[in-house]
């Protein structure tokens, strides 16, 4: 049985208010069976991973044999100026030039950043040379990169032709 609130009677439950004093109670929930738990809904986790590694997977579009005789030329794209390698001596393979695209889009990357890095760091260098530990900071703008990179050369190796996060889904070679 419930207690009243206000005057602290016992009530029955069935009706709205309270014998003893008259307040009104807000009814009893009717009760499930004994030793039922209520329904709760399970705990879905989030996808693993960040969002922007879900990249779209195009290994489908080429030939097995493509990738198998092409797969050091996709792993010479990713290793800065020798993305020239299969740029102009696999011309011909797909999936070479997949990759080749994504190294010199990378490449590109690279040198943009590190642009950007030496002129902030004159500028900063400028104001002050005790701010050097600045530029130190900023050179770690190259570790995604490099990450890029390694990503890269796996997908190569293992055949698969997986754009690369944040940057793969421009295209340069058609």
């Amino acid at each position: 049985m419930a207690i009243c609130n206000n005057c602290g009677g016992q009530i029955d439950g069935t009706t709205g208010f309270c014998p003893t004093c008259g307040a009104p109670v807000a009814p009893t929930p009717p009760q499930g069976m004994p030793g039922q738990a209520p329904y709760q809904q399970q705990y879905q986790a989030p996808p693993a991973g960040p969002g922007f590694m879900n990249t779209p997977e195009t290994t489908g579009e080429y030939s097995q044999q493509d990738i198998n005789q092409n797969k050091a030329m996709a792993v010479l794209a990713y290793i800065g100026i020798l993305v020239l390698v299969p740029i102009f001596a696999a011309k011909e393979s797909k999936f070479a030039k997949f990759h080749a695209n994504q190294g010199l889009i990378l490449l590109i990357v690279d040198v943009i950043v590190a642009i950007l890095i030496m002129v902030l760091s004159a500028v900063i260098l400028a104001i002050s040379w005790r701010l050097y530990w600045v530029s130190t900071i900023l050179s770690l703008l190259y570790i995604p990169l490099l990450g890029f990179s390694i990503l890269g050369i796996i997908n190569a190796v293992n055949g698969k032709a997986k754009e690369l996060p944040l940057i793969g889904k421009f295209r340069l070679l058609k």
